[in-house]
């Protein structure tokens, strides 16, 4: 049955649906919530929560990537932010947090135009192994070849390369692009690259050896890539999509297993468990980690695209503060609108349907209901 309806006489789409307009449907079988596991691992790093924090100023330093890590989550430190680019960046922090709405975009282009120095990416990174976490780096595709080797002699323990739409075969006539398929066989840590929406392009990037692929185009909150670029991806649509590639490349590759991240829309518990029901083995969290007491935006949350030099496609947006991060992720919550405990959220809808850990709960039956989560 096809998925395409006509939009006018020259032109049909594919039918897609966000995270809002699924819910996962109870089945015969009941668990206790204590007895369901929501571990997680990639490569030869176990972790107790299913959780990425996005590799954003506002939601990530260097002592929430170390807190989140203490919380079974990994953090990833956007080594193109603040914290490689200046010694303290905590008063522009709080320059950021206090600007005035027609301004921010602006004064973010200043203060971001300042260079990236190697030596503050190997001090940021070794400040996060010294603490016993997992280390976990970002950069976008156009920065990986200039601080790759920084990065790696670092001793990262997972490299991330992230942009708004990040493929296996970039086309340019000026520069020299990123071969990543050369460069993942190179590299002697797992790489985790996005995003993509579709199944073509996720299946190109299985194959340059990825160990995770991001889905979506990132921090739904914070972004304006469909007002300014007409570009989106439906989150439950592009995840299901992505985790059809998984599947295929795991029979095509002879039973290597790539980890499908959701990247984006996730901002609240049922969100989370609407990703990991579509096929996600983790999700990536930006606002909902940036509503958090400790993270460095104080309640305000952007990307590195509301600072882009020529063509901002983010902004800065006011997201609160719900409580501390231990609250958001682990609970207990005293809010009934999925910012707060969203593991104990997790965990309650794979044990009200009856499934063991994550990878069962893929498997999870589902019904879509167009507009009833907006």
């Amino acid at each position: 049955m096809s998925n395409e309806i006509e939009i006018g006489r020259g032109k049909r789409g594919m039918r897609a649906y966000s995270f809002d307009d699924i819910a996962v449907v109870p089945s015969r079988r009941t668990r206790d919530p204590a007895e369901v596991s929501i571990g997680w691992q990639i490569d030869a790093y176990h972790f107790d929560t299913p959780v990425v924090a996005a590799p954003m100023d506002s939601v990530m330093s260097p002592g929430t990537a170390v807190l989140l890590g203490n919380l079974g989550g990994l953090g990833v430190l956007d080594l193109e932010g603040l914290w490689t680019r200046y010694d303290d960046p905590l008063p522009l922090l709080e320059e950021i947090a206090a600007l005035d709405p027609t301004a921010a975009i602006g004064r973010m282009q200043e203060i971001y135009a300042a260079p990236i120095q190697g030596e503050l990416i190997t001090g940021r990174l070794h400040q996060m192994r010294e603490a016993g976490v997992t280390v976990a780096g970002a950069l976008s595709p156009q920065r990986t070849q200039e601080f790759w080797r920084t990065v790696v002699d670092a001793g990262v323990d997972l490299f991330v390369i992230r942009g708004t739409t990040v493929s296996a075969e970039h086309v340019s006539s000026e520069l020299q692009p990123l071969n990543l398929k050369r460069f993942i066989y190179e590299l002697d840590v797992p790489v985790v690259v996005g995003g993509v929406a579709s199944y073509t392009a996720a299946l190109h990037l299985m194959r340059t050896g990825a160990a995770g692929v991001l889905v979506g185009f990132g921090g739904g909150a914070a972004h304006t890539t469909r007002v300014t670029l007409g570009i989106h991806a439906p989150m439950a649509t592009a995840v299901a999509d992505v985790a059809a590639a998984r599947r295929d490349y795991l029979d095509e590759s002879g039973g290597r297993y790539v980890h499908v991240i959701a990247d984006g829309s996730v901002g609240r518990s049922g969100d989370l468990v609407a990703a990991i029901a579509c096929g996600a083995d983790a999700v990536m969290l930006g606002a909902a980690l940036a509503r958090a007491t400790e993270a460095p935006g104080r309640g305000w949350h952007w990307g590195p695209e509301a600072h882009h030099p020529r063509l901002p496609r983010g902004e800065r947006v006011q997201v609160g503060q719900v409580g501390t991060m231990a609250e958001i992720l682990l609970g207990p919550s005293s809010r009934a609108d999925g910012a707060a405990n969203l593991m104990g959220a997790l965990r309650r809808a794979m044990a009200s349907t009856g499934f063991l850990d994550l990878k069962e709960f893929q498997r999870v039956g589902v019904v879509v209901t167009p507009g009833i989560g907006a």
